[in-house]
């Protein structure tokens, strides 16, 4: 028998777990999502919440496909995206170089971490008339908000994941006579880029919860416009088709980082079972 022989023959049966592996996680998924529907509807059937507050999956779902043939639902999504996209995006360019230098710097980290800390834990809805006064009622105004709320997850956990790089590690690669530049590409950033991924998953999260709060700021389209419209005119299920579609798009946005972390960082499971 060859090495390659060998080889495949221990490689199959781990790619034979992963499969069944991924095949499980995929029914207990359908299983958590139909249970979900199921108390919903029980609920509902059973009256202990009245459909005016709590409408049932069916008046709901209903709604949503109204709304997806006339095209409405559309233009709320791709609204609402836009404002997501742009940002989470301008979070990451300021919060990734940023918590980069305070990790890596120490003097950086105690002149920043003060105001970090002072400025984080006022919410984004409380920054909404001031936004007005500066930015207006455009697109600016909202985009920032959404900003400024993926910025800390993002600025927090990059800082964590380069601070939190082991010295032995940096020191084993100078005593092999290692560059600067490759201990930071091979060493530091190997280290680092596993809290990094978790920092763009939160802060991608945080984005779609501040939209809502974005959206208030007299939005004429979008998902949290949808839900503002719909609690203005008394119709719940519309509301509820806001909830229900933000959710269903964060999920997939957070299984999208997941997918890019497993390629990013194929190294990320054997660091799981060491630690």
């Amino acid at each position: 028998m060859t090495s390659g022989d060998a080889t495949q023959d221990v490689e199959t049966p781990r790619a034979k777990a992963a499969t069944r592996r991924g095949r499980s996680a995929y029914l207990y998924t359908l299983i958590s999502l139909a249970g979900l529907f199921i108390v919903w509807q029980l609920v509902v059937s059973a009256q202990w919440v009245t459909e005016f507050f709590l409408p049932g999956p069916a008046r709901v779902f209903s709604l949503m496909v109204e709304m997806v043939v006339d095209g409405t639902l559309f233009v709320h999504i791709v609204v609402s995206l836009g404002r997501v996209i742009a940002g989470f995006l301008l979070a990451v360019l300021v919060a990734l170089p940023l918590g980069m230098l305070i990790g890596l710097w120490r003097p950086m980290f105690h002149l920043v971490d003060p105001w970090i800390e002072l400025v984080r834990p006022i919410p984004p809805i409380a920054w909404i008339p001031l936004a007005i006064m500066w930015l207006g009622l455009g697109e600016e105004s909202k985009v920032a908000i959404i900003m400024y709320g993926a910025f800390f997850p993002i600025v927090l956990n990059t800082v964590s994941g380069f601070r939190g790089v082991e010295r032995v590690h940096i020191w084993a690669a100078l005593t092999l006579g290692v560059s600067r530049q490759q201990i930071f590409w091979h060493v530091i950033m190997r280290s680092a880029l596993p809290r990094v991924v978790v920092g763009l998953r939160l802060g991608a999260g945080m984005a779609f919860i501040v939209l809502v709060a974005a959206e208030l700021i007299l939005a004429d389209a979008g998902l949290g416009f949808l839900i503002q419209d719909g609690r203005y005119q008394l119709k719940t299920e519309q509301i509820m088709v806001g909830i229900v579609v933000i959710g269903v798009i964060g999920y997939f946005i957070n299984k999208g980082l997941l997918w890019l972390e497993s390629k990013w960082i194929p190294y990320r499971e054997t660091l799981d079972q060491n630690t």
